[in-house]
C-alpha cells in the first residue's frame, strides 16, 4: 500500500478543519487542485470559529514543494487491522508515478498492487509489498475471501460483503441496511481520517448472467515469456496485410510494442490441462510433450510406485489429474491443477488440425501460413495475437498472410444489441424472411467488414428488392423471350464481338471492366467495394440501360443477327454476374446459373452442374473499350439530368421536346456525345442537341450587395454601391466569378468588390430549364408546339394500348384492332401518327368513334382522358 504523487507536480500544505467533526486537520494536495476543495473566502479565517453547519471552510496555506520531495515519506496506516514486517519496512509510504494528474482528485493517488496494471507496476518498481494474510504455504492472500467478504482479521468489517449487490435482496431492502462502503466512510469520518467523501461512478466489470460486480483476485500463474520475442513479432507483423491497415499498424502494432508476458494458466474445473507434473515441494518438474512420452512416464511410474495406471481415454481435467508420475529420484509427481488458456488452443489451430509435428508434415507445409483469416476486431488481443505469437515463437513465421478485422453488428440506432434492451435481431427469423443470400449481401455491401454496421431491416429489404429483385426480373425477361423464340445458347453460333451493335459491345465492355474491378477488390480483401460494383452494374447498366434500350430487339419476329446478338450478350452478362456474385450469394447465383445452363446446347462440352464448380471468369482486355464506355457514360449522365428536369417540371417522358443544350466540357466532348447522340435523343425524347461553349449563358443571374461584408468598408457609400451591384449584367457577374474581384467607382473613389460581397441568385432563361451535376450542365427546351403535343399523345396511346394487351393476356405476337373515343387532341395525334401507333401495338385497324360503351377509360394527361377498346383479331 502506498500513496503515489507526480514528481513535477507542485503540492501545498493546508491547515483547516474536518467538515464532519470540526476538529483541526492538516492536508497535503496538488496546488492546482486547491480551488476544487476550498472557497477563497475561507482563506485566513480562524479555524476555532468553525461550525459543521458552516458552508465555507476556514483554511490557511503553508509550504509548497514538488512531488519529488515527498518521495519516500512514510504515513500512518488508515485502517491498521492487518500489517506485516515487510509492510512496516517498505509499505505505507509515498512513491512517484507518471500516471498522476491534476485534472481531478487531489493529485495524490491511493495505490495498491491489487488495484490494476498502473498500480501494480508502480508498486513493483518501488518494492511495495502486498497486504494480506499468509496462507499455509506462506503465500499472501487478499483481505477479501472467495465469497466476496472481508476476512476475520478485518476487525469491525470482518464477514461483510465488499459489494452490496452480494447481499440477498431481503437484507438490502431493510431500512437500517448500510453497505460496507458507507460503513468504512463513516468510520474514517469519525476518526478524522477523511476530509471529503464523494460518490464516483466507475466503469466496472459485471457478470453477464447475474449483472453483479465481478471481483478480481491475485493468483499464481504460469507465463510464457512472450516479451522476449516482441521485437520479432513486431517485425513479422509488418509483413501481414491488415484490413484495415490501421488495425495492424495501430491497435495490434502498439499492443506488440508494449507486449507483456503471456499469462498461460487458468483455474477451471474442466478443460485442457497444463502438461506439467511437479514434486510436492516443487523442486522437480516434468513437461510432457506427447501421448507417447506420457505413456513412457506412466510405465515408469507404475514400475517405481507399484501402480497400475493407464493412459486416460479422456485427457481433459479432472481425469488427467489421477495420473501420478515419478521423478528421477523416485518421488511422486502430481499434475499442476491449472488449465491452459483456451486462446492457446485457438492459436495452435494451424498445427493441431493436422496433428503436426507428429504427422502430415507435407500437408501442413502446403497450408501454412494461412492465406487469410477473419474475426472480430475484439480478437486483436485474442485469436489474432495467439496465432501470431505461437507462429513466431515456434516457427519464426507469420500464421496468416492477410487478416480481415470485422466490426460489430449494432441496432439501427447504433447501440449494441442486448436481450435486456429488446433490440436483438433473431438471425433465423431474418433469414427465413429475407433469405440467406440477401442477408449476407446486406451485411457485406452496407459497410466495410471492419466498420460497425447499423442493422436495419429496411436496408435489408432494399437489397433484396433492388439487387436480387432486379437481377431476377432481368433473368425473367430473358427467359420469357428466349423460350418464345426457342433461343439456345451455343458457342458454335456466336456473333463475332466486332460485329455486334455498339450497345452490346458497350455492355460487354462494362461487364469485363466489372470483372477486372470485382476480382481486384476480392483479391484486395475489399468485398464491400466488389458488391457495390456489382449492384451498380446490374441496376444502372444492365437493367436500366442495356435491357431497356435493347427491349425492342427481343420483340422482333425473326431470329436475325441483331436479335441473336442481343440474346447472346444478355446471356453472357447474366452468367458472368452470377459467377461474380457467387461468393456472397451462393444460393441465388447457383439457381440463376442452373436455369441459364438448362437452355444451353447439350451436344457441346458438358458444363459443370453447379456454378461453384466453375472457374471464376477471367479478365478479357480485348472486350474492354474505354472510349466507348466514356461515350456511354456521358449519354447516361446527360439522360439522367434531362429526365430529372422532366420530373421536376412534370413533363412526362412520352411528351417529345425540341432541343437540349450542352456546354462543351473539353476537346473530346462533342465527339464522344455525338457517338451516342441518337441514343440520347431517343432516351430523353428530344429532337436535337446543340452545343454551346459557355454554361454561364444558360442562366439569368442577379446580384445583390452583401451588407454584412460591405457595410463597414463602404459606410456612407453603401446605398450607391448597392444600386450599382443590383444593375450588374450576367457578364459582369461571370467575370467576377472568374477573376475573384471587380472595381466599382463611387463619387470618384474606387472600391474593390469580391465574390463574398455579393449575394447571387439565378433563374433559368425563359422557355429553358437547367440541371447540373459534377461539372456537367444540360438545358432543356420546354416550349411545346401543337405537333410535339400530338406526338406525346400518340406515345401515351401506345403505352395504354400495350397495357391493355397485357391485362387481357394477349400473346406478344397477337394482332389487334383498336377503337378510341374521338377527341380533338386525339384526332390530331391519330391523324399524324396513326401508322406509328399501329406499328408499335401490332394493330391491323385503328378507328376513332364518337361514343364507346365498351373498353377502358384511360388517362392520357392531367387534362385528357379517353375510352379505348382493344380486341384480338
Amino acid at each position: 500500500m502506498a500513496l503515489t504523487v507526480g514528481a513535477k507536480i507542485n503540492y501545498i500544505k493546508v491547515k483547516t478543519v474536518s467538515p464532519y467533526t470540526g476538529n483541526p486537520v492538516s492536508l497535503l494536495l496538488a496546488q492546482d487542485r486547491l480551488s476544487a476543495y476550498f472557497d477563497p473566502a475561507g482563506e485566513g479565517q480562524p479555524v476555532n470559529a468553525y461550525s459543521p453547519s458552516d458552508k465555507i471552510l476556514p483554511y490557511s496555506t503553508g509550504e509548497t514543494f514538488t512531488g519529488a520531495r515527498l518521495d519516500g515519506l512514510f504515513y500512518h496506516q488508515l485502517m491498521p487491522y492487518v500489517t506485516s514486517p515487510d509492510l512496516e519496512e517498505r509499505g505505507f509510504r509515498v512513491i512517484i508515478g507518471d500516471f498522476v494528474t491534476t485534472e481531478d482528485g487531489t493529485g495524490v493517488v491511493h495505490t495498491a498492487p491489487y488495484f490494476g496494471a498502473d498500480d501494480f507496476r508502480a508498486c513493483v518498481a518501488n518494492q511495495v509489498p502486498f497486504i494480506g494474510i499468509p496462507d499455509e504455504h506462506g503465500v499472501i492472500q487478499p483481505l477479501v475471501d472467495r465469497q466476496g467478504k472481508f476476512v476475520a482479521e478485518m476487525g469491525p468489517f470482518a464477514g461483510l460483503y465488499v459489494k452490496q449487490e452480494y447481499y440477498p435482496d431481503q437484507i438490502r431492502e431493510q431500512k437500517d441496511f448500510r453497505p460496507t462502503d458507507l460503513l468504512i466512510a463513516l468510520t474514517l469520518k469519525d476518526e478524522d481520517k477523511a476530509f471529503k467523501i464523494e460518490k464516483y461512478k466507475h466503469n466496472y466489470p459485471h457478470c453477464w448472467r447475474t449483472d453483479k460486480p465481478v471481483l478480481y483476485y491475485p493468483l499464481d500463474s504460469w507465463f510464457i515469456r512472450a516479451s522476449a520475442a516482441k521485437e520479432r513479432m513486431a517485425e513479422l507483423n509488418r509483413t501481414i496485410n491488415w484490413k484495415p491497415t490501421h488495425t495492424g499498424t495501430g491497435r495490434f502494432g502498439v499492443w506488440l510494442e508494449n507486449l507483456q508476458d503471456w499469462n498461460l494458466s487458468r483455474t477451471r474445473y474442466w478443460g485442457i490441462p497444463l502438461p506439467i507434473w511437479r514434486t510436492k515441494d516443487g523442486d522437480l518438474e516434468k513437461c510432457i510433450g506427447s501421448l507417447a512420452e506420457l505413456q513412457v512416464e506412466i510405465d515408469m511410474a507404475n514400475k517405481v510406485l507399484k501402480k497400475e495406471q493407464q493412459l486416460p481415454t479422456d485427457l481433459h481435467r479432472p481425469y488427467i489429474d489421477e495420473i501420478v508420475l515419478v521423478s528421477h529420484d523416485g518421488r511422486p509427481m502430481v499434475r499442476e491443477l491449472d488449465l491452459i488458456d483456451v486462446w492457446f488452443d485457438s492459436g495452435s489451430m494451424p498445427y493441431a488440425q493436422w496433428h503436426y509435428p507428429f504427422e502430415n508434415e507435407s500437408t501442413f507445409q502446403q497450408n501454412f501460413p494461412a492465406d487469410f483469416i477473419a474475426e472480430g476486431v475484439d480478437q486483436t488481443r485474442g485469436w489474432f495475437y495467439t496465432l501470431h505469437a505461437i507462429a513466431t515463437m515456434c516457427f519464426d513465421s507469420v500464421a496468416y498472410k492477410n487478416v480481415v478485422s470485422n466490426g460489430l453488428v449494432l441496432d439501427k440506432e447504433g447501440n449494441k444489441m442486448s436481450k435486456s434492451k429488446g433490440n436483438v435481431v433473431d438471425p433465423f427469423i431474418t433469414i427465413s424472411t429475407y433469405g440467406a443470400d440477401a442477408t449476407r449481401w446486406y451485411l457485406m455491401a452496407n459497410a466495410d467488414p471492419w466498420e460497425n454496421l447499423k442493422f436495419d431491416e429496411g436496408g435489408l429489404l432494399e437489397v433484396r428488392n433492388k439487387y436480387f429483385g432486379t437481377l431476377f426480373n432481368t433473368y425473367n425477361f430473358f427467359a420469357l423471350y428466349a423460350n418464345l423464340d426457342g433461343f439456345v445458347m451455343s458457342r458454335k453460333d456466336q456473333v463475332p464481338f466486332a460485329d455486334r451493335p455498339e450497345l452490346d459491345r458497350w455492355i460487354l465492355s462494362k461487364l469485363y471492366s466489372l470483372v477486372h474491378d470485382v476480382r481486384g477488390h476480392f483479391d484486395d480483401y475489399e468485398p464491400t467495394k466488389a458488391l457495390r460494383a456489382l449492384e451498380n452494374f446490374v441496376d444502372r447498366n444492365l437493367s436500366n440501360w442495356f435491357v431497356r434500350l435493347a427491349r425492342r430487339r427481343f420483340w422482333r419476329g425473326d431470329m436475325s443477327v441483331d436479335k441473336r446478338s442481343a440474346y447472346q450478350t444478355l446471356f453472357e452478362c447474366l452468367e458472368v454476374v452470377a459467377q461474380l456474385s457467387a461468393p456472397a450469394a451462393p444460393f441465388f447465383s447457383d439457381w440463376l446459373y442452373r436455369n441459364l445452363m438448362a437452355g444451353k446446347e447439350q451436344d457441346e462440352q458438358a458444363h459443370p452442374t453447379s456454378i461453384h464448380l466453375t472457374d471464376l471468369v477471367q479478365e478479357d482486355p480485348s472486350r474492354i473499350d474505354l472510349d466507348l464506355e466514356s461515350r456511354m457514360e456521358y449519354a447516361q449522365r446527360i439522360c439522367s439530368l434531362a429526365l430529372s428536369i422532366r420530373k421536376r417540371e412534370k413533363l412526362r417522358v412520352r411528351l417529345p421536346l425540341q432541343k437540349i443544350l450542352l456546354p462543351v466540357l473539353d476537346s473530346a466532348f462533342i465527339r464522344q456525345v455525338d457517338g451516342a447522340k441518337d441514343l440520347i435523343l431517343s432516351e430523353i425524347n428530344v429532337k436535337e442537341i446543340e452545343y454551346i461553349t459557355d454554361a454561364d449563358g444558360l442562366l439569368i443571374k442577379q446580384a445583390k450587395a452583401n451588407f454584412k461584408t460591405l457595410g463597414k468598408r463602404l459606410g456612407k457609400h453603401m446605398k450607391a454601391a448597392a444600386d450599382q451591384i443590383a444593375s450588374f449584367s450576367n457578364q459582369q457577374i461571370n467575370d467576377l466569378d472568374k477573376k475573384g474581384r471587380v472595381t466599382i467607382t463611387i463619387d470618384g473613389e474606387p472600391f474593390d468588390i469580391t465574390s463574398e460581397d455579393l449575394v447571387i441568385t439565378t433563374e433559368d432563361l425563359p422557355g429553358w430549364k437547367t440541371a447540373s451535376e459534377e461539372g456537367l450542365t444540360v438545358a432543356l427546351d420546354v416550349n411545346l408546339t401543337e405537333e410535339l403535343v400530338a406526338e406525346g399523345i400518340a406515345r401515351d396511346l401506345v403505352n395504354r394500348i400495350q397495357n391493355q394487351r397485357k391485362e387481357q393476356d394477349f400473346d406478344v405476337t397477337d394482332r389487334i384492332r383498336i377503337l378510341i373515343q374521338d377527341h380533338p387532341d386525339i384526332r390530331t395525334a391519330a391523324h399524324t401518327f396513326g401508322h406509328h401507333i399501329q406499328q408499335e401495338t401490332l394493330a391491323d385497324h385503328l378507328s376513332l368513334v364518337d361514343s364507346l360503351a365498351d373498353g377502358v377509360e384511360v388517362e392520357l394527361s392531367d387534362e385528357l382522358t379517353a375510352r379505348i377498346l382493344v380486341q384480338r383479331v
